[in-house]
C-alpha cells in the first residue's frame, strides 16, 4: 500500500507538470539561474558530504584505521543510492559498503545507519521548531526541550542492562539489534557535532539556491528547504522523493506569500539540482574505487 501510495504521489507531480505545461517554465527558472549561484550550493553539498564522512570516520575510527577516503566514497555512494533508487532501497549500500571495507558485521552497520538516521531526524526536527514563523513560544520551547530530551534518554535506554536474549527468538533478534544501537551511540565522539554541522551547513546551501530561485530572502528559503527535508521524514515518501520533497517544500513557502504552483515549481528545480549533485558524486566515488582495485592488480601483472 505505500508503494503504490509513493507511486501516485509521483506521477500525480509529474500530471500537474505536464498538464498545466510547467515544464518550459521549469526549464527558463534553470536556465535563468547564475552559474555563480549553483557553484556556491554545489560547494556547500560538498562540505555536507565531508562532515558526513566525518561523521562515519569518528564511529568507525578503528575499523577504518586513517582510511578517510574510503568513508567518504562509501557517504558519497550511499547518498546517490538513497537519491536514485526508489523506496529508500539506497539505504542497504551503507551496511553493504561498511562490510566490504571494513569488514563490519550487518547488525552493527545497520543499527549504526538507524541512529545516524535518528540523529538526522532529531536535529531537523530542533531546527525547524527554533525558527518556524507563528509558533507559540511555549510549543517552539516545549517541542525542542522533547526533542533534546528523547535524543538524550534514548542512547541510555539501550545501554541499559537487558535480558531480551533470553526470550523468544523475535525478542532475543530485537535484544541483538537493541546491543548493536547501543554500540554505535557509545563509538561516536563528535556524532552530534558532525550531525548538526551537517544539516547547517547543507539546509544552508538548500535555503541559498531556493532565495535565488525565488528572488526572495534566504529565511524564506530556509523555510521551503525545511518544509522539504520534514517532509521526508512522512511514512510515505515519493518515489526517490519526488512529490513529497516539492510538496513539503511548497507547504512551507506558502505561509510567506509563495503560491503553492511557484513553491511547487522551485522544489523540483532545487530537488533536480540535489540528485544531480548526489549523482555526479556517487559516481566520481565509485569510479575511484574502481582505480583503486584495478592499481594493485596492475602490479602484480607487472611483476
Amino acid at each position: 500500500m505505500k508503494r503504490a501510495l509513493a507511486v501516485i504521489l509521483t506521477l500525480a507531480l509529474v500530471a500537474w507538470f505536464v498538464a498545466e505545461g510547467q515544464w518550459s517554465a521549469l526549464g527558463e527558472l534553470i536556465q535563468n539561474t547564475p552559474i555563480s549561484a549553483l557553484a556556491i550550493a554545489a560547494a556547500g553539498f560538498a562540505l555536507s558530504y565531508a562532515l558526513r564522512a566525518l561523521r562515519v570516520w569518528d564511529e568507525f575510527r578503528h575499523d577504518a584505521a586513517g582510511r578517510f577516503g574510503t568513508c567518504l566514497r562509501i557517504v558519497l555512494i550511499h547518498n546517490a543510492m538513497v537519491n536514485i533508487v526508489p523506496f529508500r532501497g539506497g539505504e542497504a549500500a551503507f551496511p553493504i559498503l561498511l562490510g566490504r571495507n571494513f569488514g563490519t558485521p550487518l547488525g552493527r552497520a545497520v543499527a549504526s545507519l538507524v541512529w545516524f538516521r535518528l540523529q538526522d531526524a532529531f536535529v531537523v526536527m530542533a531546527l525547524a521548531l527554533a525558527v518556524w514563523p507563528g509558533l507559540p513560544v511555549w510549543l517552539r520551547a516545549g517541542g525542542i526541550l522533547a526533542v533534546v530530551a528523547t535524543a538524550f534518554v534514548l542512547p541510555r535506554w539501550a545501554r541499559r542492562t537487558h535480558a531480551w536474549h533470553e526470550g523468544g527468538r523475535w525478542q532475543a533478534r530485537f535484544g541483538k539489534l537493541r546491543n548493536a544501537f547501543a554500540e554505535s551511540t557509545r563509538h561516536a565522539r563528535f556524532g552530534w557535532l558532525w550531525t548538526i554541522a551537517n544539516w547547517s551547513v547543507k539546509l544552508a546551501a538548500q535555503a541559498w539556491l531556493l532565495s535565488v530561485l525565488l528572488g526572495a530572502s534566504a529565511l524564506i528559503g530556509a523555510a521551503g528547504a525545511l518544509g522539504a527535508e520534514l517532509a521526508a521524514i512522512l511514512p510515505v515518501q515519493g518515489v526517490a522523493g519526488f512529490g513529497t520533497y516539492e510538496a513539503g517544500a511548497a507547504a512551507a513557502l506558502l505561509p510567506n506569500g509563495i503560491d503553492f504552483e511557484t513553491g511547487l515549481q522551485v522544489a523540483l528545480a532545487l530537488h533536480l539540482f540535489v540528485i544531480a549533485c548526489s549523482s555526479i558524486a556517487g559516481a566520481l566515488a565509485w569510479l575511484a574505487g574502481l582505480s583503486m582495485q584495478s592499481a594493485p592488480k596492475q602490479g602484480i601483472d607487472r611483476q
